[in-house]
């Protein structure tokens, strides 16, 4: 089996809306061979809450005005770190960094053929790494700078 070419409408909606709310490492697997369950999924991830939330929001907003889908289900509201949005034939993984390292889904699916995604998305790979090495030096400065 392939995805469908609704399931790749959906999963090109929904990784753009992600790139456009500055996700990091946008990435979607074909798992129609090992899941019967649904086409594929979509990872992205967010150094933040609030823009899990947010990106979360665009994803949903931007299915339901552009491809009139709705989700089935929404799991992981309340803390926003890891949220799930099951729309049958795709579903949407969006985690807080720290979750995506520590759950790390894309080994699990790392013999599954992997989607093209469109450009924006694809250039968020490596900004999840970019991130942590920004904030780690910003916090050795501010350490640096309290030992003065």
């Amino acid at each position: 089996m392939t995805v469908t070419d609704r399931s790749q409408e959906l999963i090109n909606t929904a990784a753009q809306a992600a790139a456009d709310k500055l996700a990091h490492d946008i990435v979607a697997y074909d798992v129609s061979d090992v899941l019967s369950i649904t086409d594929a999924f979509l990872l992205a991830s967010a150094p933040n809450d609030r823009q899990v939330k947010a990106i979360v929001d665009e994803i949903e907003e931007r299915l339901q005005k552009e491809l009139g889908a709705k989700p089935v289900r929404r799991e992981g509201d309340r803390e926003a770190r890891w949220v799930l949005l099951d729309y049958v034939d795709i579903v949407v993984h969006v985690q807080h960094s720290e979750e995506r390292v520590f759950y790390a889904l894309e080994r699990l699916w790392k013999d599954c053929p992997e989607l093209e995604l469109p450009e924006d998305a694809r250039a968020t790979r490596g900004k999840a790494e970019e991130h942590a090495k920004l904030q780690a030096a910003e916090e050795a400065a501010e350490l640096d700078g309290d030992w003065r």
